[in-house]
């Protein structure tokens, strides 16, 4: 077990003049500060990768920059997936008794440090070298590529993706650091640009700059706390040309392990934090755990079972589709947003009971997969 003493989050957005290293501090010290730690008191560093700054010590680049001397350092690439998995190695590192608090930060100038050549070509790596990237796919073209098999198998139309793109924006109005808040409709994501058919404007995560962390000790330091109880992984593959199937992937696995480890089950689960990079990531992420039937996610959408104050809140700040994604931290603020959620500081967020929630990220084309599952404790 492990606790969630404090979090971090910058706004997210076009933040000109902000580098990597700029982002990441303003994110741990909001941290530190949440947790009533200094930085004397962290002996553990876990950070995530950023393709603006891609140094092959990034973890201690950091540790010097932001003035700590951690007994243990380490930096972690696993795609979309990095957040939840910083978060697992280092609740697996205080139960273990090799760190007392160990912070957790990452952070990205990728909407401003960057051109958009840069960023495709960073994230090319995701596609195999001689059997996929010589036909020159994109992020968005390998999801569409899985969009459009998991509507044909489930019978899933356009609109019922848009309803979790309008699902998103309506969490996003309800938080300040949101990247975009205007409200859009169905009609507005199915008349967006096209990007990858299916897949519209509205339906992909933008590109952001940004910066998320928390802090995760051996004993809490607050009440109420929140802490870890379990956590899992699974990975079926790395290239869609390898994927055994476009519509079945490691998301069930992961969580199974993940509830073995907690002794809980979903009905147990009352907040979702789910990966959400696009429309169909979410769908599918959604009806495979099982929080919803193959091709349901989108009515449940519609029907408010999501919405805040919905039976099942999920991603009440707005998620990657609104929120924002900058790399790693793009996760990792559903992690700062579900520890929000637990102590009461959502604001005009705040769900009703989010008593134990359900951490669930993706890297690569849904080919790595983290969960953690987190509980308030009065």
């Amino acid at each position: 077990m492990s606790w969630i003493t404090g979090v971090g989050l910058t706004r997210f957005g076009s933040l000109p003049g902000r580098g990597a290293l700029d982002l990441m501090s303003e994110a741990a010290g909001a941290a530190l500060t949440d947790a009533g730690l200094r930085r004397e008191n962290i002996d553990g560093l876990i950070c995530g990768y950023a393709t603006t700054l891609p140094h092959l010590m990034l973890s201690t680049v950091f540790a010097e920059h932001f003035g700590l001397q951690p007994h243990y350092a380490h930096a972690i690439q696993l795609g979309g997936a990095t957040g939840f998995a910083m978060a697992m190695l280092a609740h697996h590192l205080v139960d273990s008794g090799a760190a007392r608090h160990v912070l957790v930060v990452a952070g990205e100038n990728r909407l401003t440090g960057q051109g958009r050549d840069a960023a495709v070509q960073a994230l090319a790596q995701v596609g195999h070298p001689d059997y996929e990237l010589p036909l020159g796919p994109t992020i968005p073209a390998y999801y569409g590529l899985v969009a459009s098999r998991y509507m044909h198998e489930y019978g899933i139309g356009e609109a019922d993706l848009a309803e979790l793109a309008v699902l998103m924006r309506r969490h996003a109005a309800r938080h300040p650091g949101a990247q975009f808040r205007a409200p859009i409709t169905v009609a507005d994501v199915m008349g967006s640009k096209p990007i990858a058919a299916p897949l519209k404007l509205l339906d992909c995560c933008p590109v952001s700059d940004g910066g998320a962390a928390c802090v995760i000790s051996r004993e809490r330091t607050g009440a109420p706390g929140v802490r870890i109880i379990g956590a899992g992984q699974a990975h079926t593959h790395q290239h869609v040309s390898a994927a055994a199937s476009l519509t079945a992937f490691g998301a069930a696995p992961a969580v199974a392990r993940a509830f073995a480890a907690a002794e809980v089950t979903l009905g147990d689960v009352t907040y979702l934090s789910i990966y959400d990079s696009f429309t169909i990531t979410l769908a599918i992420l959604l009806e495979e755990i099982g929080i919803c039937g193959r091709g349901e996610a989108g009515a449940q959408a519609r029907a408010g079972r999501f919405d805040h104050d919905g039976a099942l809140p999920l991603n009440t700040h707005g998620g990657l589709l609104s929120y924002g994604h900058c790399g790693v931290g793009g996760a990792m603020a559903h992690l700062v947003e579900t520890q929000l959620q637990m102590t009461g500081r959502a604001g005009a967020r705040q769900a009703r009971d989010p008593g134990l929630a359900l951490l669930h990220g993706d890297g690569g084309v849904l080919s790595s997969h983290v969960s953690l599952v987190v509980e308030r404790a009065r």
